[in-house]
């Protein structure tokens, strides 16, 4: 039953973000599509605002998010071991990344979302509406970043006004890493930014808060779009 809870409240924080995107989207983002600096902007504005507005709803006060029994301990393989909730947060983003690949790889709309990135006016011009789409793929993003913040709330069992803003770094460096819009390339800047901080805070502890920006840069400097763009330019 634990089991199932956590399952419907996973699946509720990412209904919630699906339609907080939508609002999102209609209302703050779809002004300023063309001017890339602005959406960041506004974005990071918007993340402080709702930041305040939880603080005044809910208040400071951390809420403990305790795990189901199911998922506390550990297995141990060898002289390693590891705890059941990474298991099955890895379980569940594997799961997400194959149905992610599949639908933007294989699937007619993925083929016309692919194709309104690269050439918004000629989808257009062939009769579909790519706005929609774009609204679709924005609600698909939101709810999943709601999804990851419920697993990350279970795995730290607690949840706290400062949630997002924690992650944004991370998840800013992951991005840029990756190539901006690639689902390959986040897979990929993730496992460099985990394997990265942890084995860096393993061998230098006061080098780990900077070891993520360093390799963002050389990253960069190597391949200034990121490992696997969707788009260059």
């Amino acid at each position: 039953m634990n089991i199932v809870a956590l399952m419907a409240a996973i699946a509720a924080a990412t209904a919630f973000g699906a339609l907080a995107g939508w609002a999102f989207e209609r209302v703050i983002v779809k002004p300023v599509y063309k001017d890339h600096l602005r959406q960041i902007l506004i974005t990071m504005g918007a993340l402080i605002v709702a930041e305040e507005l939880i603080l005044m709803i809910w208040g400071g006060a951390p809420i403990p998010v305790p795990r189901p029994a199911a998922l506390t301990g550990s297995i141990v393989i060898g002289d390693v071991a590891i705890e059941l909730y990474r298991i099955f947060a890895f379980a569940l983003g594997l799961v997400v990344y194959i149905a992610m690949h599949f639908a933007l790889n294989r699937t007619r709309i993925g083929l016309l979302i692919r194709a309104g990135v690269e050439n918004r006016e000629m989808v257009e011009a062939l009769g579909f509406r790519i706005d929609r789409l774009f609204i679709a793929v924005f609600m698909a993003g939101s709810a999943l970043a709601a999804m990851g913040g419920a697993m990350w709330a279970g795995y730290q069992g607690l949840i706290t006004t400062a949630i997002g803003s924690e992650m944004m770094i991370l998840v800013f460096i992951v991005v840029i890493i990756g190539g901006l819009g690639s689902i390959e390339g986040s897979l990929l800047g993730a496992i460099l930014v985990g394997l990265m901080a942890n084995y860096v805070a393993f061998l230098f502890p006061k080098m780990s808060l900077a070891s993520n920006m360093i390799l963002m840069m050389a990253i960069l400097l190597w391949r200034p779009f990121g490992l696997k763009p969707a788009v260059k330019g």
